[in-house]
C-alpha cells in the first residue's frame, strides 16, 4: 500500500508534532513501514544527518524524534525544507540539508517554486519506500493569506490528496471555535479532505466535553477522532514550546541531599535549546529558562545556549542587564557553560561578516579566545572524549569557529583525532558540540563538578539515568496515548483509503482557489 495522512493543527504548538510521533510510533508497533515527513519545518532546533556522501546535513529535530519513533534513522527528505529565523524578517533556508540562501518576505515568492517542488519529490520518494507516509503541517491550514502558495497544509494535502485530521489544543481555550473556524474558512476543495479532529491536552471529565464533541459534529459533519489527555511527561524534544520562567520537565526528588539549579538564558533566537533537556533527566537537577537577571543570581549553573543570531543576541544580553549578571555569577566561582552561539560570546572577540556582518564585537571576555565566522557552515556529527577517557557524542552547526586561542586554555573536549574541542577555565565551560550531554557517563561527570564549584556538597548525581531510554519511553507513551485514547481503527480507514466521499461543505468557506 501506499497511504497517507496529514496532521494540520489549529494553531503552532497544538500537537502536531507529538500526535504525528505517535501514530508514527502506533504503527510502527503494528509492523507498518512507516515513515514521518514535514515538507517545510520553521525551527531553528535542528538535527544532523550524515548522508552517503559522507556530508553533514540539517533537518528539523521533531522529524528526527519522529524518526525515532518509527524505528527509523533520521533522513533529509523527512523534513526537505527547513527555515532557520535568523532575525523578525529573514530566515535561512535548508534545502535537502544543506544552507543554500536567505529568504525575506520580498524574495520567498520566487524562491517558493523551487522549494514546492523539492518537497514534493521527497514525499513522492518516500511514499514509493514505505507502506504509509505520516506528514505534519506548519502553522494553520486556515491561515488564508499564505494559502495561494501553500506547500506544507492544504496545499501539499491537495497535491497528494491526504485525508486531512485538524488537532487542538484545549488548554489554551477556544478549541471548538477554532477547529469550526479552521474548516470554515477553507475553500470547498481543502474542506473535502478535512475529516474529522483530534483534541489534545484534555484534563477533567471527558463526560463534560461530550455536549461540545456533539456539536462540533452536527455544525461540521465531521467527528472528533479522541481526546488526548494532559501527559506531563512529554516534554523532551519540544519545538515551540519553550516558555519564560519554564520548568523542563518534572525534576525527581534528589539522589543525595542537595538540589542543583541550573538556570538557561531565554535568549531572543535561540537555537537546539534541546541540549539542556539531557540535563532535566536528571534527578534532583531543576533546569530553566529564564529572561531574569535576578534567577541567574540565584543559580547554581548558568547556560548560554545556541543562537542563530550570536551577535544579536549578544546586545540583548548586555541590554537587559543579563550579560552583567553572567560575569557576576562567574566571578562568585561558579559554574558557566556555553554552547555554540553561547560558547561563542564567551571570547573576547568576534568577528562576523556573514550573519550579523557587524564585523568585530567584543565579546564577554571570560574566556581567552576569539571567534571568526565563515561563510561555509559546518554541520557534522562528532565524537570524542572529555577527561581523557569519557566517550562524547554530539553534532556541529555553526558559522563560527575558534579562530585565536591562548595557546595554554584546555579544552573541554577532544575529537576522536585527538584535536582541540571548547575550553575550559575555571568555572567557565565552552563548546560547539549540540547533544554532548546526551552521552550519560559525560553529563554525570560535568553535573558532579558543577555541584562542587557551586558549593552544593550534598548532590548526588543518580548512576543509573539513561537519557536514550528517557526518550524511549517518551515515544512509547506517545504509542499508548494513541492507541487508548484515539479511534484507531477510523484513522487507518483514512489511511488506507483517504477522505470520506461524503464530506460536508461548511460555510462560508474561502473563495475556490
Amino acid at each position: 500500500m501506499s497511504g497517507g495522512l496529514l496532521v494540520a493543527g489549529t494553531t503552532s504548538d497544538a500537537g502536531k508534532s507529538v500526535l504525528t510521533a505517535g501514530i508514527c510510533r502506533w504503527l510502527h508497533r503494528k509492523g507498518v513501514r512507516v515513515a514521518p515527513f514535514k515538507a517545510q519545518n520553521m525551527s531553528n532546533n535542528s538535527a544532523v544527518v550524515v548522508g552517503p556522501d559522507g556530508r553533514g546535513g540539517e533537518l528539523g529535530r521533531a522529524q528526527a524524534m519522529q524518526a525515532a519513533a518509527c524505528g527509523l534513522a533520521p533522513d533529509l527528505r523527512f523534513n526537505p525544507v527547513l527555515l532557520k529565523p535568523g532575525s523578525d524578517h529573514a530566515s535561512q533556508v535548508v534545502l535537502l540539508g544543506e544552507a543554500v540562501d536567505t529568504v525575506t518576505a520580498g524574495n520567498f515568492r520566487t524562491l517558493r517554486p523551487r522549494l514546492a517542488e523539492t518537497a514534493y519529490a521527497a514525499l513522492a520518494e518516500l511514499r514509493a519506500a514505505y507502506d504509509v507516509v505520516i506528514c505534519e503541517g506548519a502553522g494553520s491550514p486556515a491561515e488564508i493569506n499564505l494559502r495561494a502558495g501553500d506547500y506544507v497544509n492544504m496545499g501539499l494535502a491537495r497535491h497528494a490528496h491526504l485525508p486531512t485530521i485538524v488537532v487542538g489544543d484545549i488548554d489554551r481555550g477556544g478549541v471548538f471555535a477554532s477547529m469550526f473556524g479552521t474548516v470554515a474558512l477553507l475553500d470547498p476543495a481543502d474542506q473535502a479532505l478535512v475529516a474529522g479532529f483530534v483534541i489534545n491536552k484534555f484534563r477533567g471529565d471527558l463526560g463534560l466535553l461530550r455536549p461540545g464533541l456533539d456539536m462540533l459534529r452536527q455544525v461540521t459533519g465531521r467527528p472528533t477522532y479522541g481526546v488526548l489527555p494532559w501527559a506531563l511527561d512529554l516534554w523532551l524534544d519540544a519545538e515551540d514550546s519553550l516558555a519564560y520562567g519554564r520548568v523542563l520537565g518534572r525534576p525527581a526528588g534528589p539522589y543525595g541531599t542537595d538540589w542543583l539549579d541550573v538556570a538557561v538564558v531565554r535568549l531572543p533566537r535561540i537555537s537546539n535549546a534541546t541540549d539542556v533537556e539531557a540535563l532535566a533527566t536528571e534527578p534532583g537537577v531543576r533546569v530553566r529558562l529564564t529572561v531574569e537577571p535576578a534567577e541567574l543570581a540565584a543559580a547554581d549553573v548558568v547556560v548560554l545556549p545556541g543562537s542563530k543570531s550570536t551577535v544579536a543576541d549578544l546586545a540583548w544580553l548586555r541590554e537587559t542587564g543579563l550579560a552583567d549578571a553572567v560575569g557576576a555569577h562567574v566571578a562568585a566561582g561558579k559554574p558557566l557553560l556555553g554552547i555554540c552561539g553561547g560558547f561563542q560570546m564567551l571570547g573576547r572577540a568576534i568577528h562576523d561578516p556573514v550573519e550579523s556582518r557587524r564585523g568585530s564585537v567584543p565579546g564577554l571576555g571570560l574566556l581567552p579566545v576569539e571567534i571568526t565566522f565563515d561563510p561555509r557552515k559546518t554541520v557534522r556529527r562528532a565524537t570524542g572524549t572529555a577527561a581523557g577517557d569519557v566517550p562524547v557524542e554530539g553534532y556541529e552547526i555553526h558559522h563560527g569557529y575558534v579562530s585565536a586561542a591562548d595557546p595554554t586554555l584546555p579544552p573541554l573536549l577532544r575529537h576522536a583525532d585527538g584535536t582541540a574541542e571548547g575550553a575550559l577555565l575555571g568555572a567557565v565551560h565552552g563548546t560547539h558540540w549540540h547533544g554532548a550531554f546526551e552521552s550519560d557517563e559525560f553529563r554525570r561527570r560535568f553535573l558532579t563538578e558543577a555541584a562542587r564549584l557551586a558549593g552544593r556538597t550534598g548532590f548526588r548525581v543518580a548512576p543509573d539515568t539513561v537519557f536514550a531510554a528517557a526518550r524511549e519511553r517518551t515515544l512509547d507513551l506517545l504509542g499508548d496515548l494513541v492507541e487508548e485514547h484515539l479511534d484507531t481503527a477510523a484513522l487507518w480507514r483514512l489511511i488506507e483509503s483517504g477522505p470520506p466521499a461524503d464530506l460536508p461543505f461548511v460555510p462560508p468557506g474561502a473563495p475556490p482557489g
